[in-house]
């Protein structure tokens, strides 16, 4: 029996999984923590990584390692994204992780990232076609599925946290700084060719943003069904409903956001940050259904060891 622990220290939050992988190439989820980091915070123009920020993200690598240290048998894989990925004080920071935790940091590329993405929802969710959307808190990653193929995968360097920070988005929100952000989120959308191939599928939903809408949805259906804390993976919502959503937000300021069901308080000031890709890309799509999938990165990133571990030893 081999146990992996796959550490993803994302713009917002540090998550760590560890997976136990039986001899024939099967797995199964042993143990998953994470924390709100918030890597990105305050990068700004500048794309520094903030002190505060890396002490932050630190204690929570050490917080993780003293789990897994317990854990026999045990192989670390540990990835970091978009935050890492743009800031200009990167190599200080993986210096730094590797002398005070003691972890190798792979920086992934956001297309790497994306096609782990396409890897994780794929092994999962019965779909021929569609666009995966990962929304995390400095990029978002789509891929558009053909066939269950990746036919065209790209990672932006906008997420939930810089869009808020930049256009304002954190408390009540100003008609007029809602529209710049999303004049700028359409021309990058306008941007990439091949999206234009996506209006007629349904999205595929990853990334923290996209469950908090999930979770949001959720408890507000339920609320009178104890239905909480159970699985997203597959859920489904239609269009309708993610802008009655949005509405909602863009109704509250961020005290009464916090109130929200199903909104974790410590994400209330990016929320609207993290739906702006959803809700811009839906406006152009004559599907209009949603599906979440709790797969993504670090799921791929363990299909593709198993796979690798297979073919070593055939």
């Amino acid at each position: 029996m081999e146990n992996l622990a796959i550490v993803d220290l994302g713009s917002n939050s540090a998550r760590m999984a560890i997976t136990e992988i039986t001899p024939d190439g099967r797995f199964r989820e042993i143990r998953r923590v994470k924390e709100n980091t918030r890597l990105s915070e305050g990068m700004g123009r500048e794309k520094m990584l903030q002190e505060n920020a890396i002490e932050r993200t630190i204690a929570a690598l050490k917080r993780f390692k003293k789990i897994y240290q317990e854990i026999p048998n045990i192989k670390v894989r540990a990835i970091t994204t978009a935050a890492v990925r743009q800031a200009r004080n990167r190599q200080e920071f993986l210096k730094r992780v590797q002398r005070e935790v003691g972890i190798h940091l792979q920086v992934l590329s956001g297309k790497k990232e994306a096609y782990y993405d396409y890897l994780g929802v794929i092994r999962t969710l019965r779909l021929n076609h569609c666009l995966i959307l990962d929304v995390g808190g400095a990029s978002c990653e789509l891929v558009l599925v053909q066939q269950r193929k990746a036919r065209n995968l790209i990672s932006i360097p906008v997420g939930a946290v810089n869009l808020s920070e930049q256009y304002r988005l954190n408390g009540y929100v100003r008609a007029a700084d809602l529209f710049r952000a999303q004049v700028a989120m359409n021309e990058r959308l306008t941007k990439i060719p091949w999206l234009r191939y996506a209006t007629r599928v349904p999205i595929v939903l990853l990334g923290g943003a996209n469950r908090t809408l999930a979770r949001m949805t959720q408890s507000y259906h339920h609320r009178h069904r104890h239905h909480r804390n159970g699985s997203i993976h597959g859920y489904q919502l239609s269009s309708r409903v993610v802008f009655a959503t949005y509405r909602e937000l863009l109704n509250r300021n961020l005290a009464q956001r916090k109130r929200m069901a199903g909104l974790e308080p410590e994400r209330a000031d990016i929320i609207i940050g993290g739906m702006l890709p959803l809700v811009t890309l839906l406006q152009r799509n004559s599907d209009g259904r949603v599906i979440f999938s709790e797969s993504g990165v670090r799921e791929g990133i363990i299909t593709e060891y198993v796979n690798q571990r297979k073919r070593h030893h055939e």
